[in-house]
């Protein structure tokens, strides 16, 4: 995993904008419906060469294929692993029930939505023998970047913790929640491996910070803590094989703009983060929620060999931050990890992380890179000086 050496280097966290026919297909084939197969494999295709060749002219460093082939984050699992059936009653962040005001307008922006409350459950063994998906979602990432006259820095590829599946697509099969967490860690690692072979591998993980508000909200903050000790464990069973210099996490407290007034604060949380064998942290600093949290890091610091990727960017607003605004959380990072070499800008978490679910629309996007490569140049020129 590369370091921001000589300047400050720039990613972001994964899923990117898809077209309107892209997400419709996507959406459509997740409930069933029968679609044109080879037309969704077209477009998926002309997805990824479009989003690489864009972050690259954004200036991005650190590129993926923006989760194109995918109808969301960790909920494509069920289309690739055998075990899934029927529907998950998941429950609503909290902030719906305390805001239900906006929890009405949310609903009536987002009419059609792909399965992320209802989405399939657990009604047998997880088995992952196929990975015939994975292996061409490689595959178009590969020629996509192939393509591309300047080559980026890095190129990293997503996939979701055994943690967030578990808690998306719930356990009706298995006899306790830690079982089935373990079962899908031991399957989903093929993909984590097939992945670590090419690129750097982030693992998302919401789980280890949104679901004190969703799955496990009526549990106490110490009840949660333990959950989150046995996902990580989980997780780092699925990673044994991989170095950990290979291996990124990103962790957030939900990818929407609501209230988060019910967030655990991160001091609870990055005990258990530094336990994940792991080579790199992806944590939200931009939203408004949870700017301060770098007091935190500065009482608990980064261990020796973690990279930081901070958000400096909004995920969720259409604000296009100002490239001084970005130098300045960069500056700030730098200052709580103290070491500049040790922190890569980024954005707080994807921004469109289910098809259909963009709350940024695909030009503001690009835009908000740019600005982030700006900023990190600016940044650069204070950190390492003038005549850089």
């Amino acid at each position: 995993m590369r370091r921001s050496d000589d300047r400050i280097l720039t990613t972001h966290v994964g899923s990117l904008p898809r077209s309107a026919e892209l997400s419709d297909l996507l959406i459509r084939d997740e409930a069933g419906e029968a679609i044109d197969q080879t037309r969704l494999a077209r477009l998926g295709e002309e997805a990824v060469h479009h989003v690489v060749a864009e972050q690259c002219a954004a200036g991005i460093d650190i590129v993926n294929d923006g989760e194109q082939p995918r109808v969301g984050f960790q909920t494509y699992v069920a289309q690739r692993m055998k075990g899934f059936g029927g529907e998950s009653k998941r429950p609503s962040p909290t902030d719906y029930a305390n805001f239900p005001m906006f929890a009405a307008q949310w609903a009536r922006n987002a009419p059609r939505r792909t399965k992320v409350r209802n989405a399939p459950q657990a009604i047998g063994e997880v088995v992952y023998d196929d990975l015939r998906s994975a292996e061409e979602e490689c595959r178009l990432f590969k020629a996509a970047l192939a393509q591309q006259a300047g080559k980026p820095v890095e190129t990293f590829m997503t996939a979701p913790s055994p943690g967030i599946i578990a808690t998306t697509l719930l356990n009706a099969h298995y006899d306790s929640h830690e079982a089935y967490v373990f079962a899908l860690a031991r399957q989903i690692a093929k993909e984590y491996e097939l992945i670590a072979r090419d690129f750097i591998l982030q693992i998302d993980a919401p789980d280890l910070a949104m679901e004190r508000t969703t799955l496990f909200q009526d549990k106490s903050t110490p009840e949660f803590l333990k959950i989150v000790d046995m996902h990580v464990a989980a997780l780092n069973e699925a990673l044994a094989g991989i170095p950990r210099e290979r291996v990124r996490l990103h962790c957030c407290w939900g990818n929407w703009e609501g209230p988060h007034v019910d967030d655990i604060p991160m001091h609870y949380i990055l005990p258990a983060l530094y336990q994940a064998k792991v080579g790199a942290l992806s944590i939200e600093f931009a939203n408004p929620r949870h700017q301060h949290e770098y007091a935190a890091l500065k009482k608990n610091k980064l261990p020796d060999g973690f990279l930081l990727l901070p958000g400096v960017i909004d995920s969720t607003t259409s604000f296009v931050e100002h490239p001084e605004v970005i130098a300045n959380r960069i500056c700030e990072a730098v200052d709580a990890v103290g070491d500049r070499s040790r922190v890569i800008a980024s954005s707080d978490c994807g921004f469109c992380t289910f098809a259909g679910g963009e709350m940024v629309t695909e030009d503001v996007v690009w835009a908000k890179l740019r600005s982030c490569s700006e900023g990190a140049a600016l940044a650069t020129r204070r950190l390492w000086g003038a005549k850089v």
